[in-house]
């Protein structure tokens, strides 16, 4: 995973949100930093959950996302469960 994929992700936010890649970085706050409402955050998140399909984001998940970097994370912590589900 790592790099790349965060970068992927980053380029998504910055895609869905039309704002510039280089405000979108792992301190960037959702909300302070990028300006993202609630609608635009909601909008955000089942957009995630459309490109990574192996990713769910539960409302209280939702709640504590604060973050492009908790967005990575999440992610990032979703994808991995699920391989490891699929493995055994």
């Amino acid at each position: 995973m790592g790099g790349n994929q965060a970068d992927e992700i980053r380029a998504l936010v910055a895609k869905h949100l039309d704002i510039d890649i280089t405000f979108v970085t792992n301190e960037a706050h959702l909300t302070e930093d990028l300006e993202v409402d609630w609608l635009d955050r909601l909008e955000l998140m089942i957009w995630i959950e459309d490109e990574f399909a192996d990713v769910e984001i539960s409302d209280d998940d939702f709640d504590q996302i604060q973050t492009v970097g908790d967005l990575i994370r999440y992610i990032e912590d979703a994808q991995a469960g699920w391989r490891r589900a699929s493995a055994a």
